[in-house]
Order: C-alpha cells, then structure tokens, then sequence
C-alpha cells in the first residue's frame, strides 16, 4: 500500500534533541536513529518502554500531562549542559475508539490532554531553551488531523487541534529564530495501529500488519527534521510522502 524506505539522515554531532513518547513505536525508532547519527538525545517515557532501543539516551519517565513531570524533564536537559537544538512532541493517544454518540464528553479529555495540551505544555516549558538555540519543534501528526475517520472523534478532533497549534508556534515563535512542522505519518507498525485493528472501524483498521510502514520510515524523515538541513525548509507542514522525502528514499 505503501512504497517507502527511510532517508539518508545527515550528521547529527552537536545537535540536542528531546524525544516525547521515546518508550516505543516511532519514538523509539527516532532516538535510535538519532543516537546513531551523533546527537545528544533526552528520552521520556510513559509506562513500559524498550530501554534497548534508548541506549546510548538520557532516559526519564515524562507524563505530558503533569506540568512537574514536564518540568523535571526540562531540568534534565539544564543538568546535562543546558542546550536544547529540537523538541520532538512525538507523545500521542488514539483512544478513545468508538462511535461519538456512544462517548461520553469526559473520555474525550484524555486525547486533548496528551494530544493538544501535552504539547503546549512541552513547548512553553522548553521556550527558554528554544530560544537560546533558536531552535526547532517538530510535532508529530496525521492525515486524520484533516481526514474525519469513523470511531476517531477524538484523535481526529485532537490532532487537528495539534495541526493548528503547530501554525500558532510557527507564527508566534518566529521572532525568535524558532522553527516548526507539523509532519504526517502515514498507517505506521506501532502498538496504536494493533488498537486500530482490534477496534476494526474504518478503512486504515483493514490494512494488513504487513502493509504497514516500518517505523524506520517516520524516524528518520523526524530525524532530518532535527538537522541543521531542515533550514532550507518553508513550510510548516510537511508529510513523510512529500516528494522532498520520497525524493531521497531508496525504493528500488
């Protein structure tokens, strides 16, 4: 279904970048790929994670949504030299999964919580030392953010949320040397595509497990992200499909 490789990720020496939702899937796909190209990498997780992959990281627990959670992980990055080049907001939820008039308003909070409030929580927290650097935000998004997809009220409403926070960052935090994307993943093997498939909704919960995208894939399009090559960019939203990228993948 989809015919993609990873990028070729450039020298990442020198370069500080914090990882949200690092314990697995693509965030910790991206902190290997990011410790394997040079970069100092801080590394939160929530609940189970595959320390395996984060080896080589600073590791922490990191909950999104509990501002001293957020704050002790900021503090890490001040202990360990006090520099910070890339935020990835990479942390998400999908449930709840369920038709909308079956939910109730209040299980909707979660997804707002993590998806939409998490990030702004990270991103205010990290201003300080974004601005220094005048540095990068990438946030991690999805067709659903412009796509209504059945039983996804509130990924679909969250991320979409996401995708027009990520316009605020660029307009507002501009000024200050600061540059944001907001990049789409397409249907990706990670432990949220299993609650997809087991919730069988909509179209993306047929797709088989073998025609999924590796995580390799969004990984390493995050990973140029946080490289000084991204400068070159203009726009703030951007795909894992565009042609920048699948200009640059091996798909022979």
């Amino acid at each position: 279904m989809f015919n993609l490789a990873p990028i070729p990720v450039p020298d990442l020496d020198g370069r500080t970048v914090l990882v949200t939702g690092a314990g697995r899937g693509i965030g910790a796909a991206l902190v290997r790929t990011l410790v394997a190209h040079g970069a100092t990498v801080f590394a939160g997780f929530y609940g189970a994670a595959d320390m395996g992959a984060l080896a080589g990281a600073v590791t922490f627990p990191l909950d999104v949504t509990d501002q001293s959670s957020v704050n002790a992980a900021v503090a890490q990055v001040n202990a360990f030299g006090g520099r910070l080049d890339v935020l990835v907001n990479n942390a998400g939820i999908i449930a709840p999964i369920g038709h909308l008039e079956h939910l109730t308003s209040d299980s909707l909070r979660p997804a707002f919580e993590v998806n939409v409030i998490g990030v702004h929580r990270m991103t205010v927290a990290s201003l300080p030392l974004l601005k220094a650097s005048k540095g990068m935000i990438v946030n991690a998004g999805t067709g659903a953010a412009t796509t209504p997809m059945e039983g996804w009220t509130g990924y679909c409403c969250s991320k979409a949320g996401v995708r027009m926070l990520s316009q605020m960052m660029a307009l507002e935090l501009a000024p200050y040397g600061i540059q944001t994307a907001f990049i789409g993943i397409p249907p990706t093997d990670t432990m949220m595509q299993g609650e997809i498939r087991a919730a069988g909704l909509n179209p993306i919960s047929q797709i088989p497990q073998e025609k999924l995208v590796n995580p390799n894939v969004a990984a390493s399009v995050m990973a140029w992200l946080c490289s000084n090559a991204a400068r070159q960019m203009d726009e703030v939203m951007v795909d894992v499909r565009h042609e920048r990228f699948t200009a640059m993948m091996d798909l022979a």
